[in-house]
């Protein structure tokens, strides 16, 4: 049988960090774009940053306006930007104002304008900004037939001279089907900003890409002082393969507790360390990465709650030597508490020093600060977001230790207000008990996915030294989950 070879359609960089992941590698070549959305939701932005990234003096950038404005007014805004590039406005982004002869209302004179500067400067890239301002003035005087026509010419004229395109749009999604432009369109981008109650969350779709494999869904996207940037719906989980276990295992910094738990975490695991405030779950993870640096293994600590620095003091005063400047680039300690924060964009941030610093070991402190953090709208699919990132973590070789707040009860056995047992690999408990008048500590093992591990409750206590574990089981009483034993009648007094 014959084969055909492949045509290579080469692609070009946006720009914008995490959309060419979305994508598929970039933005198809010569292809005819739309960018789609509600007024204010950021598609002149992301115009502009595609045009500043490829845009040079040999191939320009034509950028069409259609309001009657001048482009020095636009741009006074996207001056703000960290893409803007003041030496390429005029030489190598040229702006062209369509206004006057939009208002004149026909049609072939507006295609004529475009294709004569197209002709004039060999573009790689052209934006029409407004194309749906444009539409309208004509949807009075043509039929959709002839729209859709025009538009088709448009298109070949601009595909014919090895351009990009750029329509830019407001439209909304009931438009989707009946506007003729759509069909016309090898990529579609839609920008969307949803607001719930005081949270703004922007999204963007690749609604369609001819020649290129987008990844599918809602993906995030901020604007900042840097321009846009996006957040892969997907990252970690869409090109993952499923890792070959080490069978190595980590210690807790705890030779107790890694004995309970037959010789320590198993590397790749996610463990869940679950309790009251002030049980010392941060105190048992702080074990945990001092140990790991003590091996010389690279670690990261995402917290919520708290700045770094105090942190890394409060880990201090019980021995716990946490110091960033001590390790070098060894262990990074970030703060995620920005305003309406997107799993996704935790997703990137934690997977951004994972990588920078090479680390096996990661401490999430705390799941309850992670949920507060959480814009509303992704508050509702936290243990589906939980889940996502704790599979694309865990692919990637990392450990992961988690702190989940509960509720202390001392008359029945905690429940969680997440299911935590399909989320994490294993689980480890610290309670209060009341014993002979006195509020102790218990610690034990859960759970444990694909191994043994002991089924004790030992007694600990927090000192200067951190958590001190047990080396034995906590005997002699029964209902310790409870929080309030009794004595086995079975068993010799013990001293309190």
């Amino acid at each position: 049988m014959k084969k055909h070879n492949k045509v290579i359609i080469e692609q070009l960089p946006t720009g914008v960090p995490g959309l060419d992941r979305i994508l598929g590698g970039g933005l198809p070549e010569f292809s005819f774009n739309i960018i789609a959305g509600s007024p204010g939701c950021g598609k002149t932005t992301l115009a502009h940053q595609i045009a500043f990234a490829n845009a040079t003096v040999e191939r320009p950038a034509l950028y069409f306006t259609i309001l009657g404005e001048p482009a020095l007014k636009m741009l006074r805004y996207q001056q703000q930007y960290d893409f803007y590039d003041p030496g390429k406005v005029g030489s190598a982004i040229r702006f062209v104002n369509l206004s006057k002869v939009v208002l004149e209302g026909d049609w072939n004179a507006v295609l004529d304008t475009i294709v004569k500067e197209v002709e004039a400067v060999n573009p790689a890239i052209v934006v029409v900004d407004s194309f749906r301002s444009m539409a309208r003035k004509f949807d009075q005087r043509t039929g959709e037939t002839e729209l859709q026509d025009l538009v088709q010419r448009l298109a070949m004229h601009l595909t014919n001279w090895q351009a990009t395109t750029f329509l830019i749009g407001e439209y909304v999604e009931a438009e989707l089907r009946s506007d003729p432009v759509f069909t016309v369109a090898d990529g579609l981008i839609w920008l969307y900003q949803s607001v719930n109650r005081n949270s703004m969350v922007r999204k963007l779709q690749v609604l369609k890409c001819r020649g290129s494999d987008p990844l599918p869904g809602m993906h995030i996207f901020r604007i900042s002082d840097a321009g846009l940037q996006a957040f892969p719906r997907m990252l970690g989980l869409g090109a993952m393969k499923d890792q070959q276990r080490s069978g190595l295992r980590l210690s807790t910094g705890l030779p107790e507790l890694d004995e309970m738990m037959a010789g320590g975490i198993p590397e790749g695991d996610s463990i869940m360390v679950a309790g009251a405030s002030g049980t010392g779950k941060s105190i048992l993870c702080t074990h945990f990465i001092a140990e790991g640096l003590r091996q010389g293994e690279a670690a990261i600590i995402a917290v919520f709650e708290e700045r770094p620095t105090e942190y890394a003091s409060r880990a201090a005063t019980f021995g716990l030597d946490l110091s960033v400047s001590q390790y070098g680039n060894k262990l990074e300690i970030i703060y995620l508490r920005p305003l309406d924060l997107t799993v996704d964009e935790a997703l990137h941030e934690i997977m951004s020093a994972v990588q920078r610093v090479g680390a096996k070991r990661l401490v999430i402190d705390s799941l309850a600060g992670f949920e507060r953090a959480l814009a509303p709208d992704f508050r509702e699919d936290f243990e589906e977001s939980l889940y996502r990132m704790f599979v694309s973590l865990t692919g990637h070789g990392v450990t992961i230790l988690s702190t989940l707040m509960l509720e202390e009860s001392f008359v029945k056995p905690p429940a969680s207000n997440y299911a935590i047992s399909f989320l994490t690999d294993d689980i480890i408990r610290l309670r209060y008990v009341e014993i002979d008048g006195q509020l102790r500590k218990i610690l034990m093992v859960v759970k444990m996915r694909g191994g043994q591990h002991s089924k004790e409750i030992r007694e600990y206590d927090i000192t200067h030294k951190g958590i001190e574990l047990s080396n034995t089981p906590l005997k002699g009483y029964k209902g310790l989950t409870t929080g309030v034993p009794g004595r086995s009648s079975h068993s010799e007094p013990l001293a309190p």
